[in-house]
């Protein structure tokens, strides 16, 4: 069956963010979302995808080079010291992680509209200089396991990447997900090729810091919510600008739903394996740093076939 392809009006944008929402959900002091979606039971059934054991990383390299898309590089200073006949090095890192180079997941505070952050909170009274005192990622400090679903859309389109004329929109979503034979299940993380790398090469100036960037229409947000997603990994986030003059569009699936966001996941090298082992779903693993208070982390996710 073919998805009804109509692009959405403003008013109903609007509604996938207001009116359908997860607050209270899982009650009014809740600050895990949807990853009350990942279950005890829904983590063994995880575990059962392994059968070949091929792991791979879903992360970008420590982004130190400094570039037009990287304005904020990270630091590493590394020392050594004598101890006897032997040594040993010692390294200091630095990052500031949030923005469109590091991988990384968004925590339930990180972004939010004029209706508040996850659960109506005010951003204002929560937020501090050391800190949030409402949905830091240290709510998931045991770790996300779930089933991985991966949507190619380059080789759905047969293309190399997106394009800022063709961002991915919902219909795109349903449509490559019944071509490669799978069905999103409550609890899942959904991942979204979009071909960072081709689209890069391509376009080797482009920096997600300053628009137009290709990814993912605000008519993907039915399909998250209508799915049950519990993370949302993607390598182009938001088409921006957006027509709808909104400050998130898809990014909204934060504090409306509640869904994680991993941000900058490198897509490309799972595309090849799933391609390879012939299937689209695996075992996913994000582990974010211990950082009470955090507005997110880095992570280096690994999928595993």
């Amino acid at each position: 069956m073919t998805a009804e392809r109509t692009i959405p009006s403003r008013d109903e944008v609007m509604g996938y963010l207001r009116d359908r929402r997860n607050w209270n959900r899982w009650g009014a002091e809740d600050q895990r979302g949807a990853i009350n979606l990942v279950t005890a039971e829904k983590r063994v059934a995880a575990a059962g995808l392994v059968r070949s054991g091929r792991s791979v990383s879903l992360s970008r390299e420590f982004p130190t080079r400094p570039g037009p898309g990287n304005p904020n590089p990270a630091q590493q200073f590394t020392r050594w010291m004598d101890r006897g006949s032997g040594g040993a090095a010692v390294d200091y890192y630095g990052i500031s992680y949030h923005g469109y180079i590091t991988t990384h997941i968004d925590a339930l505070c990180h972004v939010w509209d004029e209706h508040g952050m996850w659960g109506g909170r005010d951003p204002k009274a929560v937020l501090t200089t050391q800190g949030t005192q409402w949905g830091d990622v240290d709510q998931w400090r045991d770790g996300i396991i779930t089933r991985g679903v991966l949507l190619d859309i380059p080789r759905h389109r047969q293309t190399p990447h997106v394009t800022l004329e063709r961002p991915v929109h919902g219909w795109e979503l349903e449509e490559a997900a019944q071509a490669q034979g799978v069905r999103l299940e409550p609890g899942d993380a959904l991942l979204v090729y979009s071909g960072r790398e081709s689209w890069q090469a391509a376009n080797p100036t482009w920096s997600g810091y300053s628009p137009p960037s290709p990814g993912l229409h605000a008519s993907c947000l039915p399909f998250i919510r209508d799915h049950d997603i519990a993370v949302l990994g993607w390598d182009l986030m938001d088409a921006a600008p957006n027509e709808y003059g909104l400050p998130w569009t898809v990014h909204g699936a934060l504090f409306a739903y509640g869904v994680a966001l991993l941000d900058n996941s490198l897509l490309e090298p799972l595309a090849h394996a799933c391609a390879e082992e012939g299937r689209y779903t695996f075992m996913l693993t994000i582990a974010p740093l211990r950082v009470p208070g955090g507005t997110g982390s880095p992570a280096n996710p690994i999928a595993l076939f």
